[in-house]
């Protein structure tokens, strides 16, 4: 998150099949970034404010679901609850084209 990784953990995420997408500090030596990385990388205050939204607004943040159906209830209820919402953060995106 705040660029302290170390480059054997970021392998052992990538043979897990995780992505771990970070800045890189004055320090660092660069790091080649896609386009896509870029692009999150610039919009992570929206995706930050959509995961806030659905812990605090949505509740689906719950520590003590005293079953896996009851979790799976608490996590589908919260995904309606934030798609039913009339405004939601929004990344535009520019220059994308619907594939059918």
């Amino acid at each position: 998150d705040k660029g302290y990784l170390s480059a054997s953990l970021k392998q052992q995420l990538k043979t897990m099949g995780i992505s771990l997408i970070t800045n890189t500090k004055k320090k660092m030596k660069p790091i080649k970034q896609t386009c896509f990385d870029k692009a999150i990388l610039r919009h992570r205050s929206v995706i930050e404010t959509v995961f806030d939204q659905l812990k605090n607004l949505c509740q689906i943040e719950h520590t003590r679901h005293r079953s896996p159906a009851n979790f799976v209830v608490n996590l589908l209820g919260g995904r309606v609850a934030y798609c039913l919402m009339p405004s939601k953060p929004q990344i535009p995106v520019a220059g994308t084209y619907l594939q059918a």
